[in-house]
């Protein structure tokens, strides 16, 4: 039975290190389904594949997935520090393409392939992660 006490601990882990490996397993496991969807097009380009008939990928977003979940989970096998780091980091780069996007969506220079879908997610996966890194297992 997971236990809880006032220092952020849950059956022995750091909050941060389980938001991070989840997330980041979630990445990897998105990055990898992309392909399915993606490979027929370019590997960066404004056309790609739709993931769950909502989220536009290809390859590149594809990759920028992959790249994200991998150092989520890795950062959370080294540690607690490293994990809310790692969320912290990522968490203001999603928000960065958050803003991004809505300026690249129906330009040429959309070379991750986003849509509207891309951008509502990358705002609230951005939001939710910042927030983990700077708000769980204060010290």
């Amino acid at each position: 039975m997971a236990s809880h006490t006032g220092s952020g601990v849950v059956a022995g882990h750091k909050l941060n290190s389980l938001v991070a490996v989840a997330f980041g397993a979630v990445f990897v496991l998105v990055g990898l389904a992309g392909f399915f969807v993606s490979g027929g097009h370019h590997p960066a380009g404004t056309e790609g594949g739709e993931l769950a008939g909502l989220f536009q990928v290809n390859v590149l977003h594809n990759v920028v997935h992959l790249a994200a979940g991998a150092a989520m989970v890795a950062a959370a096998i080294v540690g607690s520090r490293q994990a809310k780091r790692a969320n912290t980091v990522i968490g203001l780069l999603y928000l960065l393409l958050f803003v991004a996007g809505l300026f690249l969506v129906g330009t040429p220079a959309n070379v991750v392939a986003l849509n509207d879908a891309d951008n509502v997610l990358h705002l609230v996966l951005g939001l939710a992660l910042t927030a983990a890194g700077l708000g769980f297992d204060r010290d």
